[in-house]
């Protein structure tokens, strides 16, 4: 029976290599069309919780993760031993930045140096993982060419970006078009035959590097508007105009205008990190991605840039930051998910602190706060919201909007909000804005 045959009636098998918030979904969705998976993850605690079904990602109840275990549908393991009983493996693992800001793609080759050892014919092997152009070909394809195999007759090899919007509730996995590119016509035509099972509309394109650049686009798209609109922030800010005010009006606009909003900095798995992914490649081309640059260098300047805000309306209170209570809304990226990775939260609390401010936070999705990212390592837990509580701080520093958070009681009981996400629409003489 061939792949695509297995693949028709349901009797291939799955891996997924990277069980979080990309490989989770993608698991609980590829049992959903009636395939049976097995999941690979070097994190001993979450093989153990899945198993038990118990889930960590906010997208997959653990209710979807324990039907797949009792049905035999579905069983996590810290080996790439598995592997070796799948027909299709979808590599879901993280690429971080090093600390010099060069891509770290040590979990791409871990993985590809895990299921190397349990390969066979008539196998397809897709890279999910966000990263830099070519390493689907560089890493993945000249790997498994050297175990000596032929890519495009013995094993497909393709590229499919992950998209996925932690806490989007309209578009998850399903229904979020998925971007197929093979190392060869066949390698596409498998792979795309495979994601069309599970996912509602698949996009083919003509190569792997092509699929890897759709994601970079995309993500540098975001982060150029976004370093534009915090720019136009500062300059509404010199000016005396409100920025919320302009994009609001701006966004009548029914053709030609796309609204984009200013906030303290970037957080998260992609938005912040996956075009330095595209600037790095170019510099080995000797371009440099200026647009890339430049809007990196903004949105990494908007943590200080609120801090000098903070200040400012201390001063006005005839406070100085040194020996100021201040308490933190929100720590978490994005609104309503509970992932600090590269929360711009971190980088404030670190400024204020670093100026003698005495500094708590609440986030109803954050209990404790640890983090190595910055200057030194944190530690905190949340507080408890209450008039009186707000009433016991200087200042208190919306970063995050979280929708589980009582602002009428903040701006009621706080003596000042900074606000920088306009979340307290109106005017207030307590709130000050970005």
């Amino acid at each position: 029976m061939t792949l695509k045959e297995k693949i028709a009636n349901r009797e291939a098998k799955v891996g997924i290599v990277g069980l979080g918030y990309v490989g989770l979904p993608l698991a609980m969705e590829m049992i959903r069309a009636g395939f049976e998976v097995r999941g690979v993850d070097v994190d001993a605690g979450k093989v153990e919780g899945l198993n038990a079904g118990r889930s960590h990602v906010l997208d997959v109840p653990s209710s979807a993760v324990a039907d797949g275990v009792a049905q035999g549908k579905f069983k996590a393991y810290t080996t790439y031993d598995p592997v070796a009983s799948v027909d299709c493996v979808s590599i879901c693992v993280p690429t971080p930045l090093k600390k010099t800001r060069d891509p770290d793609i040590s979990f791409v080759t871990q993985a590809v140096e895990g299921i190397l050892g349990h390969l066979h014919s008539d196998m397809l092997v897709v890279l999910e993982s966000t990263t830099y152009p070519g390493t689907t070909d560089e890493i993945v394809r000249t790997e498994i060419e050297k175990a000596g195999y032929t890519v495009g007759k013995d094993i497909y090899v393709a590229f499919s970006p992950e998209r996925v919007d932690p806490g989007n509730p309209k578009y998850g996995t399903h229904n979020t078009p998925k971007v197929i590119g093979g190392v060869t016509p066949e390698c596409t035509a498998i792979a795309q035959f495979f994601y069309e099972q599970v996912i509602e509309r698949v996009v083919p394109v003509s190569s792997t590097q092509s699929a890897e650049m759709v994601k970079l686009l995309e993500n540098t798209f975001r982060v150029v508007n976004i370093g534009l609109v915090n720019e136009v922030a500062v300059m509404c800010d010199k000016l005396g105009i409100s920025v919320w005010e302009v994009i609001q009006a701006a966004s009548t606009k029914p053709f030609g205008f796309m609204p984009f909003y200013p906030g303290p900095g970037l957080g998260g798995h992609c938005i912040p990190i996956d075009p330095l992914y595209l600037s790095w490649k170019l510099k080995s081309l000797n371009y440099n991605a200026r647009f890339i640059e430049l809007a990196s260098e903004i949105n990494t300047e908007m943590p200080e840039y609120c801090v000098n805000k903070i200040a400012k309306a201390l001063n006005r209170s005839q406070k100085p930051v040194n020996g100021s209570r201040v308490l933190v809304l929100g720590v978490a990226y994005k609104r309503d998910v509970s992932d600090t990775r590269e929360s711009p939260a971190v980088d404030i609390i670190q400024l204020l602190e670093a100026d003698g401010a005495l500094v708590d936070y609440h986030d109803p999705h954050v209990p404790q706060l640890k983090s190595d990212h910055g200057p030194r390592e944190l530690f905190k837990q949340s507080v408890e919201l209450s008039a009186e509580t707000l009433g016991a701080y200087d200042i208190v520093v919306l970063v995050t909007d979280h929708s589980a958070v009582d602002y009428e009681l903040i701006q009621k009981s706080a003596k000042l909000v900074f606000d920088s996400r306009n979340a307290f629409k109106g005017k207030f003489e307590n709130v000050v804005k970005l």
